[in-house]
């Protein structure tokens, strides 16, 4: 049991930049507010924040940690299955490696849970998972196994492909492909629905792995659609749209060039990474501006790291970039919290301080967007993982 007192509380959930205190207990958030009674927490072990920021943990919303292993190449890689272009079944939670030297860092640096996937290899390439960023065993680490549905448009899928002498080799080809399985898992779905409701006539469908992996789109899954390009941008919102899918839109580098249609859409954006240089075409248009203008249109959307393409250590350092070239300070934290849960799905767990909540908790050594600031303390289910000396 612990009681953090005198804190700047930004809680993600009605309080910004007050003094206040939080009590957690179980691993859980007890309490918080601005009204502190010490005495109701007589035997708790008391820490004075002294005044310092005091924010929930950072939530990454799309990275690759612990399935593309830092420091290591093919033996450690694990993040796309190229033989394929089609995976629904494939679960990232089964390559996650919890001694990847990279939850050492991230962790200390202020981000405690994490949704790492497959790749984007693969036209459909099977689910993220969600992670707190320590633990021994992934079994410990994880709280939700399944979080979403990838799918990838653009450069990557013709790319691999096209290498390969097999479909796709074209944005073509992709989205045919992407339809064709979805239209497939959408009959298996209905028919599997018609038979458990003993319709009459129904028959059970024959078991296929990767459509009764995929038909769960059909039962309320997240998808998570990779593309850059407003071209992929607009296919992806299209097949989501044709399909009903709850889907986000993943790195959206020119979403901004888009913001009409984006809105319209009404499907959140998953903004990143964009620290870096244009390591290909469909990069070429990437802009720190481009988080102020989804703000100005009120488009949702978080920002990821997409790890290792930016390790997660240098989470704030890009949204700091952003927030220098517009986008406010409050959606800048947003966007690294509540938002990046809200997305996939996990804000019951994650991303804000409220009773009930994971005691994921972070005090700063200073304003969390100076690219000075360090943590002083990290709280993971209400154990702490990380202290600086004088804290």
């Amino acid at each position: 049991m612990i009681l953090i007192k005198n804190a700047r509380l930004n809680t993600m959930a009605g309080i910004e930049d007050k003094l206040g205190f939080i009590a957690t207990k179980e691993g859980k958030i007890e309490a918080v507010g601005t009204k502190l009674n010490q005495s109701d927490y007589q035997d708790y072990h008391v820490i004075d924040a002294d005044g310092a920021i005091l924010t929930p943990g950072l939530v990454d919303p799309h990275c690759h940690i612990g399935i593309m292993e830092e420091g290591i190449q093919f033996e450690g890689n694990d993040t796309n299955e190229m033989t394929n272009p089609v995976y629904p079944e494939l679960r990232g939670l089964d390559s996650v490696y919890p001694h990847d030297r990279a939850f050492s860092y991230t962790a200390s640096s202020g981000v405690t849970s994490v949704v790492t996937g497959p790749g984007s290899a693969n036209v459909i390439g099977g689910t993220f998972t969600a992670l707190k960023t320590v633990g021994k065993t992934v079994d410990e680490m994880v709280f939700k196994e399944e979080v979403c549905m990838k799918m990838a448009l653009g450069e990557n899928p013709k790319r691999v492909y096209s290498n390969q002498k097999k479909a796709p080799s074209t944005r073509m080809a992709s989205a045919a492909i992407m339809r064709e399985w979805l239209m497939k898992a959408r009959d298996y779905y209905n028919d599997l629905k018609a038979y458990e409701n003993k319709e009459e006539g129904a028959n059970k469908p024959t078991f296929d792995m990767k459509l009764h992996s995929l038909m769960r789109v059909f039962d309320g899954m997240k998808v998570k659609i990779h593309a850059h390009r407003s071209d992929d941008i607009m296919t992806a919102i299209r097949i989501s749209k044709e399909f009903g899918l709850d889907a986000s839109i993943d790195h959206a580098t020119e979403a901004y060039l888009i913001p009409d249609a984006v809105k319209e859409s009404g499907f959140p954006m998953i903004l990143g990474p964009t620290l870096g240089y244009s390591s290909k075409y469909e990069l070429i248009h990437r802009s720190f501006k481009s988080a102020k203008i989804l703000e100005d249109y009120n488009i949702p959307f978080a920002i990821m790291t997409d790890h290792p393409v930016i390790t997660l250590d240098a989470t704030l350092v890009q949204a700091a970039l952003f927030v220098k070239e517009g986008l406010s300070r409050k959606k800048a934290l947003e966007a690294l919290t509540i938002d990046a849960a809200k997305i996939n799905g996990i804000e019951d767990r994650v991303g804000s301080l409220e009773v009930g909540k994971d005691a994921d908790i972070v005090i700063w050594d200073g304003d969390i967007f100076d690219i000075m600031t360090r943590p002083k303390m990290v709280m993971i289910d209400g154990k702490i993982v990380h202290e600086k000396q004088g804290v």
